[in-house]
């Protein structure tokens, strides 16, 4: 909430020229820390506060996306999580060499949220799905590869561009200034025909039977990981990723929304956040288990109206 008033703040300010978001020293971008803090607001049995905080949050991506001025986001370590949400949606998104951009949230039950459901179907081929259903992490060659950063530098030269930026030097001439050149992509550009051929499947089982039956250490690779996926974020995220691909910025939001609202709801998630964050043993326990257990109808309320008072994400009357 902070972070939306002081853009709220700076939106009509004349003095205000560009936004510049960095990371917390020696902590990456952002690593998904909210998370255990929703978890423990939900076993504490305060779903008003769980409520409020997902609204605060997607309005927050939302209002970064609707921001007139330049959003410059100097990316260093690992982005995940909201930290994808309050940078994607910017204008510049800056990587340094450590760069790793990831959206696991298939590994804790949940779905890649904060405006993934618009930002993922449209990266070319399949390669948004296959970074949805795997939550795989890349590095900034990939990254740049598919449009998620937009320019590349070592991250000692943040501080130079903060400086640069502060002396009203115009964004795109400080970052050029300083560009440095891109590693070499990784598995995304090197396997894409891989992802593109397996990934168009309409189902999760048709989409692991392909890489099975690719049979190259990279399909063997990502249909292991996907199997230790949640299988019902597996199913909800193939669903998400088709959907989005038609909805508008603050429509796929809402989808959002209530798919949050229904997984709050259900097992999977704080199943998976006690595995791999409160115990830390990285064995969940998943219900239903399997693929074929996964109830279609559970899948499809999950993208129905909550039955209450829905936030609109078009800046109107957001709450």
């Amino acid at each position: 909430a902070t972070m939306t008033d002081a853009l709220l703040a700076w939106q009509d300010d004349v003095s205000i020229r560009a936004v510049m978001i960095d990371h917390a020293e020696g902590r990456g971008f952002c690593a998904g820390g909210d998370i255990r803090q929703i978890y423990a607001l939900a076993k504490a049995g305060k779903h008003a506060a769980v409520d409020a905080f997902w609204r605060a949050e997607y309005g927050l991506d939302a209002t970064v996306k609707r921001f007139p001025k330049p959003v410059v986001s100097l990316i260093e370590g690992l982005v995940m999580g909201g930290g994808n949400g309050i940078s994607v949606h910017g204008s510049h998104r800056v990587s340094s060499e450590t760069y790793s951009f990831a959206m696991p949230e298939v590994g804790i039950g949940l779905f890649p949220d904060v405006g993934m459901t618009y930002v993922l179907p449209r990266l070319p081929g399949c390669t948004g799905t296959y970074l949805a259903l795997t939550g795989a992490r890349i590095g900034p060659g990939d990254a740049h590869a598919v449009g998620l950063a937009t320019h590349h530098t070592a991250a000692a030269d943040f501080d130079g561009i903060v400086d640069d930026l502060a002396t009203g030097a115009p964004v795109e001439a400080v970052l050029a200034e300083r560009a440095q050149a891109l590693p070499e992509p990784g598995n995304l550009v090197a396997a894409r025909a891989v992802i593109d051929a397996c990934f168009t499947a309409d189902t999760v089982a048709e989409i692991l039977a392909r890489l099975d039956a690719d049979g190259s250490p990279f399909a063997t690779e990502t249909a292991a990981l996907m199997r230790t996926r949640s299988p019902t974020s597996l199913v909800l995220v193939r669903e998400q990723m088709r959907r989005g691909a038609g909805l508008s910025f603050p429509e796929a939001m809402g989808t959002e929304y209530r798919m949050v609202s229904a997984l709050m709801r259900g097992h999977d998630f704080f199943e998976g956040v006690r595995a791999a964050v409160i115990d830390k043993d990285g064995a969940p326990a998943w219900m239903p288990a399997t693929l074929e257990a996964v109830d279609p109808a559970a899948v499809a309320a999950a993208f129905a109206p909550t039955g209450g008072p829905e936030p609109s994400f078009t800046g109107s009357s957001e709450s």
